[in-house]
């Protein structure tokens, strides 16, 4: 084992991952194979610590294991960066919709929550709960059909 050398454990320490997560990792083809030690022990290079970072690094801007692994294969010059930008317009436009949807429910909620508000305003401790009723409401065709 040479000095730059590192086992899994050393290798899981210094990039603040779990062992079972490096040995996923491999497993997905994420980090190259390691060498083995004659007992067995798996080696990595120096490398897999930037590897891992990346990961780590691409994981927290919300790309998934599928899209770097995408990422890691196709290697250097104009080819990577237009994948990187491709996948990364993706990323804009899913988290615009994600946003809107959100926006919409948050929405909805003030919605309820104002006429939760009047409601109590109104009648107090005798107040029946409009969002309870409206959900009611929603689900009785529901039950209706299933009757028939």
């Amino acid at each position: 084992m040479s000095q730059s050398e590192l086992r899994i454990g050393e290798l899981a320490s210094r990039t603040g991952v779990s062992i079972d997560t490096v040995r996923y990792y491999e497993r997905r083809r994420l980090l190259p194979r390691a060498a083995r030690t004659g007992g067995g022990f798996r080696l990595f290079s120096p490398e897999a610590v930037e590897r891992i970072n990346f990961i780590k690094q691409a994981q927290g801007i919300g790309l998934s294991l599928d899209e770097i692994e995408q990422l890691l294969a196709t290697g250097g010059g104009a080819g990577k960066c237009r994948s990187v930008r491709d996948l990364l317009r993706a990323k804009i436009t899913e988290l615009d919709e994600r946003t809107k949807a959100m926006e919409e429910f948050r929405t909805t909620l003030s919605r309820h929550l104002a006429a939760c508000e009047k409601e109590l305003g109104a009648h107090g401790e005798s107040a029946s709960c409009p969002v309870m009723i409206e959900i009611g409401h929603l689900n009785q065709p529901a039950r209706q059909e299933k009757r028939k």
